[in-house]
């Protein structure tokens, strides 16, 4: 028999019976300064990581960023920090965001870092994280709003079986 074109295994769009509807969704979540200090039971420091969305397994990071919604508390002082996958890349989403009052009013968003590109979390769950990178004098207050887009790249399955519903007595 001569080579050909196998057409009976092709998927895709509503193969199987399914149809994917999967969108991009955003999630968020705040975080209170003083809520982590509290947390941590003394002031933040260089190095600490504060783990602020939870990633499903099978999920893609298209997107995370940075906004403050309440700016820290002015004492502070040259606090940098940064916002990744802790178990990946860091600072995939941003690199070295001077949060502190002087540098960051309420209303500012992080500037994405150059590198940033979706990123994949695999069979187990992850987290995104903000990490501080380096603090002169630590803040004690001020909320940051952390945001990401995901999607759900989990195999869309083969469908729901078929029932013979002409059974019925």
């Amino acid at each position: 028999m001569a080579a050909g074109t196998i057409t009976t295994l092709t998927g895709g769009v509503g193969a199987g019976g399914t149809t994917p509807s999967r969108s991009p969704y955003l999630v968020e979540k705040s975080i209170d300064i003083a809520a982590a200090v509290t947390a941590k039971g003394s002031a933040l420091e260089a190095g600490e990581i504060i783990q602020a969305l939870d990633v499903p397994a099978n999920t893609m990071i298209l997107t995370a960023g940075i906004e403050v919604t309440t700016a820290v508390d002015a004492s502070s002082a040259d606090a940098v920090l940064s916002l990744g996958v802790t178990g990946g890349d860091v600072d995939r989403f941003v690199a070295a965001f001077e949060f502190d009052a002087d540098d960051a009013p309420a209303g500012t968003y992080a500037t994405m870092a150059d590198a940033s590109a979706p990123v994949i979390i695999g069979s187990t769950a992850d987290t995104i994280d903000v990490e501080l990178d380096s603090i002169t004098t630590a803040p004690v207050s001020g909320v940051l709003r952390v945001f990401a887009v995901l999607l759900d790249i989990d195999a869309l399955g083969d469908g729901a079986d078929e029932v013979d519903r002409d059974q019925l007595a």
